[in-house]
């Protein structure tokens, strides 16, 4: 059995867990959170995983890909956290983790008790929804203690405002 999740104690407030990357239809999962915790009273949390580096055995090599790494997680979580200020009053929570991104999800998960909901965007094109709701549909992440709502990325922006 799984127990309840603190969000809905009072004093606390529900958290929308979004992955985000540079893909196109992330700006719409993005657009979806922001929107549905601002009617909802929630909060908004945005997670850029960085994946391991791979030249452990050069150190300096290392220290510069994480440095460009964690730079690009910046950026990207600044962009994405002006979307979530241009479609509400709200200032989201930006984490950056290091590790494979099953993982760094299901850990951010489990120590953030008020996070509610994970909001993940499917994508539009040939090659699937994409990887993170693939390795869903495949059991990759095992057992998640939260609903997951999956936002199609060909959805526009009228169609995300009138769902949320």
């Amino acid at each position: 059995m799984v127990k309840p999740r603190k969000a809905s104690a009072p004093g606390h407030r529900r958290k929308f867990l979004l992955v985000v990357d540079d893909s196109t239809e992330c700006v719409r999962a993005v657009q979806y959170a922001a929107l549905r915790a601002e009617h909802t009273g929630g909060a908004v949390v945005l997670l850029y995983v960085i994946a391991p580096a791979g030249f452990q055995q050069w150190k300096g090599v290392e220290t510069i890909m994480r440095a460009e790494a964690m730079n690009e997680a910046e950026e990207t979580l600044g962009r994405f956290a002006d979307v979530v200020r241009k479609w509400s009053q709200l200032e989201p929570e930006q984490v950056i983790r290091e590790g494979e991104v099953a993982a760094e999800i299901t850990g951010l998960i489990a120590e953030d008790e008020d996070i509610a909901v994970l909001v993940l965007a499917a994508g539009t094109g040939k090659e699937g929804p994409g990887t993170l709701i693939s390795a869903l549909i495949a059991g990759t992440f095992g057992a998640f203690v939260v609903p997951i709502t999956v936002v199609p990325g060909g959805l526009d922006e009228a169609a995300i405002a009138a769902i949320a």
